[in-house]
């Protein structure tokens, strides 16, 4: 068969297109009525598979036409093709202007075929068919109708879709007012904690210091001033007194510093974590006099950040390194970067010390938390929560791999400039 299919959509005239030339089919297409006329003119083909809704001249008119012509092609079969009409008025329509069928899309290939078969019977036996009427009047006021019919559903459709809206729209509009006065109370309840924070501090450094060291000092002055009248065991007494009390101010020190990370301002910009990495090394080659280290290193990337607080982070992150290799006769500690997600930078920092049991490492960024014997390794604890706030705050993450005996990795992510 050779079929003509009028549509505007290129898509579905591809589709059918397809479809019926792989049952060994002809097609023909036309975008619109006025172009399937014309089609109509020049060639004869075996029916017609319509759209109805179609710019410059729809089905419904296109059908008409066909029937009123005095052309060969007014008996040839017409199907409606169409999933925008589909009331008893449009498929009323749809015999008063002389269609054969009516189909809803979308519709097998096969059951279009079949359709197109059983018009071609039906009409093969009779005499040409009776005209529909010639009233232009009549058939406008049923094809109005239809219409009308049609708006009045698209625009009750239309009405509800806009009542949901509207009534998503408020809805959102309070989760918003929620939202905000959530957002409102935690910074509220974050500015308070802020100025118990501050004054905590102010208290720490003023209220507890003084008498701590008015303590060590008065120690001292006994040890030099009793040194001769007291025995061994005392002596090592006085001396406990002096050593906790430095503790004691050590660890003063480190909460303030760890206060302080919170409340410091921080200064954005592009950092190159090359040169960060020997300012550290400048700042750490004390601790590293006399020790055979390793140091490998490679390319390091550029972030965006806060140069002061990231130098912090690598110093602390290269001091546990010396510090946990201290056991090692030859100390191997690499820096490097690996590949991160998109628009992240990851670098790391490797040693060969003793590592940690990675079943405690959820303790290992809280405030004085330790993975081992302070009469093992000097430390008070606070380093790597200081290090896991400031890169929180640079909207990065920190985490460690390890084994007991063979070593760690500290990753710090960070975003990329």
């Amino acid at each position: 068969m050779k079929l003509l299919i009028a549509d505007d959509a290129p898509a579905n005239l591809r589709l059918l297109r397809a479809g019926f030339e792989a049952e060994g089919h002809q097609v023909v297409d036309a975008a619109n009525g006025i172009e399937a006329l014309a089609v109509l003119a020049c060639e004869p083909v075996d029916a017609v598979i319509t759209d109805v809704l179609m710019p410059s001249m729809d089905g419904f008119r296109l059908c008409l036409e066909i029937r009123k012509s005095t052309a060969a092609y007014n008996e040839v079969p017409v199907i409606l093709y169409t999933a925008t009409y589909n009331s008893a008025a449009d498929r009323a329509l749809a015999q008063t202007v002389g269609a054969d069928a009516y189909v809803l899309k979308p519709s097998p290939v096969a059951a279009l075929i079949d359709t197109v078969e059983q018009a071609l019977l039906n009409r093969a036996p009779r005499m040409r068919r009776e005209a529909p009427p010639s009233d232009e009047a009549y058939v406008l006021e049923q094809y109005s109708a239809a219409l009308v019919h049609k708006l009045e559903t698209r625009n009750v459709e239309l009405q509800e879709s806009l009542a949901r809206l509207q009534s998503a729209h408020e809805h959102i509009v309070q989760l918003n007012e929620l939202l905000e006065g959530r957002v409102a109370q935690r910074t509220a309840a974050l500015d308070a904690a802020n100025k118990e924070l501050e004054a905590f501090s102010f208290t720490v450094s003023h209220d507890l210091r003084a008498p701590l060291r008015r303590i060590t000092g008065f120690a001292q002055l006994l040890a030099e001033a009793a040194s001769t009248k007291l025995d061994g065991e005392n002596l090592e007494f006085l001396s406990q007194i002096i050593h906790g009390a430095a503790q004691m101010d050590h660890l003063i020190d480190a909460l303030l510093e760890f206060a302080r990370t919170t409340r410091t301002e921080m200064h954005f910009g592009q950092v190159d974590l090359q040169v960060v990495v020997d300012q550290a090394l400048a700042l750490l080659e004390g601790g590293s006099e006399g020790r055979d280290i390793d140091w490998r290193r490679g390319p390091l990337p550029k972030v965006r950040g806060d140069t002061t607080l990231l130098r912090q982070v690598i110093v602390n992150l290269l001091a546990n390194a010396i510090k946990y290799t201290r056991t090692r006769e030859h100390a191997v500690i690499e820096i490097g970067s690996r590949p991160g997600r998109e628009r992240e930078a990851v670098i790391f920092v490797r040693d060969n010390g003793v590592g940690f049991d990675m079943r405690y490492a959820a303790k290992l960024f809280g405030v004085f938390q330790r993975m081992h014997r302070a009469e093992e390794f000097e430390g008070i604890g606070i380093g790597l929560a200081n290090a896991q706030r400031i890169v929180t705050r640079h909207g990065g993450s920190i985490w460690a791999e390890a084994e007991v005996g063979n070593g760690a990795t500290f990753y710090v992510s960070l975003p990329r400039t």
